[in-house]
């Protein structure tokens, strides 16, 4: 998988020895821009932005996501109750399945309460009258799959064959569309304007005959708008023409656009050696640190990774993880600093997905976080893990 983020911006400067290794650092005005650029494309299209929290979680930049999008989107009982106790505006939650004892409280949570299939949203309908009778105030959506695949690996493609996700369009009737105030698809990974447009294109002629019916239609995640070449202008016509053909409310809810280039993952290497190729073993690991690296497959840009483009015997090292696993390595880089024990490296893009997905297989440690604001260069510690965050998950 090529991922098309990994801009360095002022992490190109920063120190990597002012914290502690493995770390996380993220940038709060990288944040700031990244929100910005999602707050003028909302209040230029008219509709509203969700933040979603299985990307991005970092709940101590709550407040700052506040001040410029809409809410939060959720995927479960757990991401509702964290936006209820720390995320400003509307709660949207979506999840592939429900268990019954979790939905009472998520209807309490939610604004939106969106369902994966009609057979579940008709199994709630008990749960959901008594959340109501009781004060609870939210909308019914159905997630649909629009069946148009257009991802580059079919794991990360909600419109793969074969997929869970969503309730595939050609079996959509008018009796599954009783109840539903809404309209939710997701359909992009990392993707810019023309997937989007293919996929309404689908929809569009689906859902037309319920137009009149629905509040909204949240056009889900997977939109990379704060990347400096995504389409905006087509974006904005594209919102604005949808919320007037259909009259219902657009909802976007990104989350690598939150924090698309706004982190760094900084290491230590701990050992090298030869075996056929130089390589180094980290305190960073993949299959703990960064398991997208191997679920993509992708390759991680570095920060100031030198000599991208060129060849010759001997001059990347692959670099590796020091848990057991064969298969924990990054990947082959030309390094900017000595390959020798002690020296500092940094993985770009690393805020988005690596943070939330993080564990402890091995007993390897989990990174800290730390809070770095490159307007003020001022540099917080925001939490860090030991050993009793690894035991406290064991038995």
């Amino acid at each position: 998988m090529e991922t098309k983020a990994g801009d360095p911006g002022a992490f190109a400067q920063f120190d990597l020895s002012r914290v502690d290794s493995p770390a996380f650092v993220v940038d709060a005005a990288k944040l700031r821009a990244n929100c910005q650029v999602l707050a003028e494309i909302r209040d230029a299209a008219d509709i509203k932005v969700l933040s979603a929290l299985k990307a991005f979680s970092m709940w101590s930049v709550a407040p700052l996501i506040g001040e410029y999008l809409d809410g939060v989107c959720a995927s479960g009982l757990w991401e509702a109750r964290l936006a209820g106790e720390f995320y400003d505006g509307e709660i949207a939650t979506y999840c592939a399945a429900y268990k019954p004892e979790d939905l009472e409280e998520i209807c309490r949570l939610s604004d939106h309460l969106i369902f994966n299939s009609p057979a579940q949203m008709r199994r709630a309908a008990l749960i959901m009258d008594q959340a109501r009778a009781t004060g609870g105030d939210f909308d019914v959506g159905l997630r649909i799959n629009p069946q148009v695949p257009t991802g580059e690996v079919p794991r990360y493609d909600p419109s793969s064959p074969g997929s869970r996700l969503g309730f595939p369009l050609d079996q959509l009737t008018e009796e599954h569309m009783e109840g539903v105030e809404g309209i939710h698809f997701h359909n992009l990974c990392e993707q810019d304007f023309e997937p989007l447009a293919q996929t309404w294109d689908r929809v569009f002629d689906a859902i037309e005959p319920y137009f009149g019916q629905l509040k909204w239609i949240n056009m889900g995640g997977g939109h990379h708008i704060t990347r400096a070449d995504y389409q905006r202008d087509e974006l904005i016509e594209f919102l604005r023409d949808a919320k007037e053909d259909t009259g219902a409310e657009i909802y976007l809810e990104p989350g690598e656009a939150v924090a698309l280039d706004a982190g760094i993952l900084v290491g230590t290497i701990l050992d090298t050696g030869v075996n056929e190729v130089p390589f180094a073993i980290t305190d960073v690991s993949a299959t703990c640190h960064m398991p997208d690296v191997i679920e993509a497959p992708y390759r991680p840009a570095m920060l100031n990774e030198t000599g991208l483009h060129e060849t010759g015997e001997g001059s990347a090292v692959r670099l590796g993880g020091s848990s057991c696993l064969a298969g924990d390595v990054i990947g082959d880089y030309r390094l900017p600093v000595p390959a020798e024990p002690g020296q500092r490296i940094a993985f770009l893009d690393q805020a988005h997905y690596s943070m939330v997905k993080t564990n402890t297989f091995n007993g390897v440690p989990l990174p800290s976080i730390w809070l770095w604001d490159s307007d003020s260069d001022a540099l917080e510690l925001v939490r860090s893990f030991g050993y009793e965050d690894f035991r406290n998950r064991l038995s």
